[in-house]
């Protein structure tokens, strides 16, 4: 199966699932579906910073400082949160991602509106990412990474998740996660 057939819960704008299609439609309809964005922390503290595949459906070639994608029809956001991360990174037996929040990105005619939820998680396996998402990868500190915001394209979901992510922290008064 393609990735534009495969199934995604419709949820309205209080994200109640309201139908399911499949995910071309979804984004040609501009309908609101599920995502989940994983911020992926190595053993150093190190983020996971990647570019993804020119074959993506949404913001090819893009970096991003999240792995993750769409929720499928009838799997929760946590169930969602730990396939992704595994799927992308290459390994298998990691903690659980720990939720930290949701809200609703508008991708502004793109692809529609989409619930996120963003995680963080801790992998001190060695990563072995999908060669279907994953054009380069790499490692940076929260200062290597703030260094290349405004020299390097990021997806733009991505980067709306890491604003609402700094902000969560500095309201919280600490870094999320593990």
């Amino acid at each position: 199966m393609s990735a534009s057939e495969e199934i995604l819960d419709v949820v309205d704008e209080h994200d109640r699932v309201i139908g399911q299609a499949p995910r071309g439609e979804v984004y040609a309809r501009g309908l609101i579906h599920r995502c989940v964005f994983i911020r992926v922390r190595d053993a150093e503290g190190r983020i996971f910073v990647h570019r993804r595949t020119a074959e993506k459906l949404v913001f090819p070639s893009l970096h991003d400082m999240f792995v993750g994608g769409v929720v499928g029809a009838g799997e929760s956001y946590d169930e969602a949160a730990l396939r992704e991360a595994e799927e992308e990174l290459g390994v298998s037996g990691l903690p659980r991602p720990e939720p930290l929040f949701t809200f609703l990105y508008d991708s502004g005619g793109v692809a529609g509106k989409w619930w996120s939820a963003v995680y963080e998680v801790r992998c001190e396996l060695p990563v072995d990412p999908q060669v279907e998402e994953v054009a380069w990868h790499g490692f940076l500190t929260d200062d290597e990474l703030g260094a290349r915001l405004g020299t390097w394209e990021w997806v733009p979901d991505g980067l709306a998740a890491y604003e609402r992510l700094r902000a969560h922290e500095a309201r919280t008064g600490r870094r999320a996660g593990p």
